[in-house]
């Protein structure tokens, strides 16, 4: 079975932030050493606080030849609400840094969806992305790829329906005031895309990830823990704490 390239277990979210953010400004920094420029996503959830923190406050990445995506948007939530990952990005993120070259949103309210789809699979499939941020949910999932998760498609972002594993989480980290509120329905990079960058940084803390963590490292490589698919990528870095590591042998 093929594990992943490396695994840091760290202290505490706080520690697991600054070495997850350390690891990614070395490559965004070599790639714009080698290249000139870079391409990166980045998330957005509870998982990433310390991540984006840390990321913004460095000083050794020359933004203005970076170009950003992002995993996922709900649709037809208002990009002022709490829970918007427009909002949390532009608040955490882009306001942090100083000329990004381009921010490419999700906008889960388009009129036409279908062509927001379109619009985001040009951008996104011009040029490689060089280092992608991301997480895995309490479910195993992989952006909004709740499982059974789609494994095949290559269209690079999905209109999604959100499992009630996946909602219940968005609840519980305190974004919405009642269940009922979530959204059902989200546009999502697809796994294939996550898949296709060239490097992963996937930063897990918390023990309520621990499950998740277990299944994705240890369990069989399956769309019913979409996670499990990083196993063969041929450079992802998973980053934990303790409690999301507490799980493992």
């Amino acid at each position: 079975m093929k594990v992943l390239e490396k695994t840091t277990i760290a202290a505490d979210s706080e520690e697991l932030g600054r070495l997850a953010a350390a690891e990614s400004i070395r490559l965004i920094s070599k790639q714009l050493s080698e290249q000139g420029k870079a391409r990166i996503i980045v998330a957005t959830g509870a998982s990433q606080f310390n991540v984006l923190k840390n990321l913004v406050a460095s000083d050794q990445i020359d933004w203005s030849q970076v170009e950003v995506f992002h995993l996922d948007e709900y649709i037809n939530l208002a990009p002022t609400h709490p829970a918007s990952f427009r909002k949390y990005l532009q608040e955490r993120f882009v306001d942090q840094v100083s000329g990004l070259a381009a921010f490419y949103g999700v906008d889960g309210n388009a009129a036409d969806l279908a062509g927001e789809l379109l619009r985001l699979d040009h951008l996104i499939k011009q040029e490689p992305i060089d280092v992608a941020l991301i997480g895995i949910g309490e479910n195993g999932h992989l952006a909004f790829n709740d499982p059974p998760a789609d494994f095949d498609t290559t269209d690079a972002y999905l209109e999604v329906e959100l499992d009630e594993a996946c909602r219940q989480q968005q609840f519980g980290e305190g974004w919405f005031e009642s269940l009922d509120a979530v959204p059902r329905k989200a546009i999502s990079m697809s796994v294939h895309q996550i898949m296709s960058a060239k490097n992963l940084i996937v930063s897990v803390p918390d023990q309520r990830k621990a499950e998740a963590v277990r299944n994705a490292i240890r369990g069989p490589l399956t769309n019913l823990c979409p996670a499990s698919i990083l196993r063969q990528h041929p450079s992802c870095q998973l980053f934990l704490d303790k409690n999301s590591a507490s799980l493992l042998s």
